[in-house]
């Protein structure tokens, strides 16, 4: 009891001198201003909490018309009241921050809009893209956010694995019913959020749905692969379309993302105080999302790996374009793009 009590103690005293110490939110590269997404339409996926939410309030504040999902997620803790309620806070925290409340009229800082999507459903994604369709004239920016992380095994509604399934194909899907839209309003953009943890997966084009062995690390590592892999080929499909698209890595953030990892009761105190000290906050970890989305310094550039507003390099796994393409074909005959 001692040694831990001793171990809290001394945490607690370098996450203090690391919090004295630590730099502020890193500004956007050349100075992000209010006005700066004007007009635009924006839709980003997984918007009701965490690095997604951050990326909404931070884009409405630069005035954009933005496209709120309210995901019906994996464990059901995402429904569209849940996600009305969080737009609802938002609005307000908007509104007690100084900026306009976003709604409808043009002199106000955005309209935020609530939609609901399930990417563990094909189903889903295809009636929200026809709703898109139906009542969108435009999309500026598509904003592939929503994840799942390090999940027990189970399986979408088509039968795929979770971590594959929403995170690679659901956003797989969803891009592709979209692009039509996104080239028909070019200038656009598309950004992926994928991790640092790429590194640790590989594409097994013989177990993609993980029957033969699954382990929850490994695979939620291969999907984030999979949307580097996926960035590539979609760039090299929109050359000479004005649509661009790019990939990026958050770094560690303090989110909800990692609900399904067990910490056991005795250390979560310490470990909450570690990550307050040493992960980065949901607005820090979303001003490469917003940088991507928003900044233009990166107009024109298509088909890189971002981390802290910078190009980074890519292992070489990542930038095989060979597999690149048998992913993409696979993956159309997956979702059901081609039989």
């Amino acid at each position: 009891m001692a040694v831990a009590t001793a171990a809290a103690l001394l945490a607690a005293l370098g996450g203090a001198l690391w919090l004295a110490t630590r730099p502020r939110v890193q500004q956007l590269p050349g100075g992000a201003n209010p006005g700066l997404m004007h007009g635009k339409t924006v839709l980003i996926t997984g918007a009701n909490s965490g690095l997604g939410r951050a990326t909404a309030a931070e884009l409405l504040r630069l005035g954009a018309r933005l496209l709120r999902l309210g995901a019906r997620v994996i464990m059901g803790c995402r429904d569209r009241a849940r996600a009305e309620e969080a737009a609802g806070q938002l609005r307000r925290e908007l509104s007690q921050a100084g900026a306009p409340e976003p709604g409808p009229d043009a002199g106000r800082a955005g309209e935020l809009v609530v939609k609901e999507l399930d990417l563990a459903s094909l189903r889903s994604v295809r009636a929200f893209c026809q709703e898109m369709l139906q009542e969108e004239p435009r999309l500026d920016v598509l904003i592939n956010n929503a994840g799942i992380f390090q999940c027990p095994y189970m399986k979408t509604e088509d039968g795929f694995e979770m971590q594959f399934g929403v995170n690679h194909l659901g956003h797989f899907l969803l891009t592709n019913l979209l692009l039509g839209l996104l080239k028909s309003s070019a200038p656009s953009r598309i950004v992926v959020v994928s991790s640092k943890l790429y590194k640790y997966g590989d594409i097994n084009f013989e177990d993609l749905n993980c029957e033969q062995s699954y382990n929850k690390s490994f695979c939620y590592s291969r999907s984030k692969l999979a949307n580097i892999l996926f960035t590539r080929e979609l760039a090299r499909r929109l050359e000479g379309t004005n649509v661009t698209v790019n990939v990026l890595h958050p770094g560690i953030v303090r989110t909800n993302l990692g609900r399904h990892i067990h910490i056991p009761l005795l250390v979560k105190p310490l470990f909450n105080l570690v990550s307050w000290a040493f992960f980065k906050s949901p607005i820090e970890g979303a001003q490469t999302t917003i940088y991507l989305a928003s900044s233009p310094e990166v107009e024109g550039v298509s088909g890189k790996y971002f981390g802290d507003c910078k190009e980074e390099e890519l292992l070489p796994k990542a930038m095989d374009d060979a597999i690149a393409r048998k992913l993409w074909d696979i993956s159309e005959v997956m979702v059901g793009i081609l039989k």
